[in-house]
């Protein structure tokens, strides 16, 4: 099967993307994790070059990391000196095992009609009151950065109502302004939900 022009970003840039100068989003890590007990079970889907994973396990959390590039999986087992699966967000079939989803900069990817169904394998692999972290470039419609990559560019309300279709309870939206590896000023949404 061919790579689309996402996955063929990552595999190709694996080394560059995931041992870039890159700050850790500590501020949005801590408030995540203050609302998990100690040790708690985290799956991150799309862990790059694992340095949120990193972050994680150091704070004492049981981390499963996960990514769809086999190149970018590598990196990071090299810097958190364990296993990361290669899965795609469609690929998830958890159920009841972990305590929260950390999803920083990965979800974006997932096209817009297959969002509910991941959303909602998601909250399968979520125990009761877990809760799910996700951030999203915003926008209107679906498209391409200049890499090629695809974006869904959800809007804040289009995302919120997207959950609470979904089932999801407490969901809390926030958008701020940033960047991203492109070095174009982005709008972002940040959202948190549990199950």
């Amino acid at each position: 099967m061919p790579l689309d022009c996402t996955s063929a970003f990552y595999e190709e840039n694996a080394e560059t993307y995931g041992k870039r100068a890159r700050s850790l989003p500590k501020q949005q890590l801590d408030a995540f994790l203050a609302g998990l007990a100690p040790g708690a079970a985290i799956l991150e889907l799309g862990c790059g070059g694992g340095q949120d994973s990193a972050y994680m396990l150091a704070q004492g959390f049981d981390v499963t990391p996960t990514d769809g590039s086999t190149e970018l999986a590598r990196q990071a087992e090299a810097l958190i000196d364990r296993p990361v699966r290669v899965m795609q967000f469609q690929e998830l079939d958890a159920d009841s095992a972990f305590d929260g989803v950390w999803a920083q900069a990965s979800l974006l990817h997932v096209p817009r009609p297959d969002l509910p169904d991941v959303f909602a394998r998601i909250r399968r692999a979520l125990r009761t009151g877990g809760v799910i972290h996700a951030t999203f470039k915003a926008g209107e419609a679906e498209g391409h950065d200049g890499f090629g990559r695809c974006y869904n560019y959800p809007s804040a309300d289009g995302l919120s109502a997207l959950l609470t279709k979904g089932g999801w309870r407490h969901i809390t939206i926030e958008e701020n302004d940033g960047g991203g590896y492109d070095s174009k000023p982005t709008r972002w949404i940040t959202a948190m939900a549990h199950r």
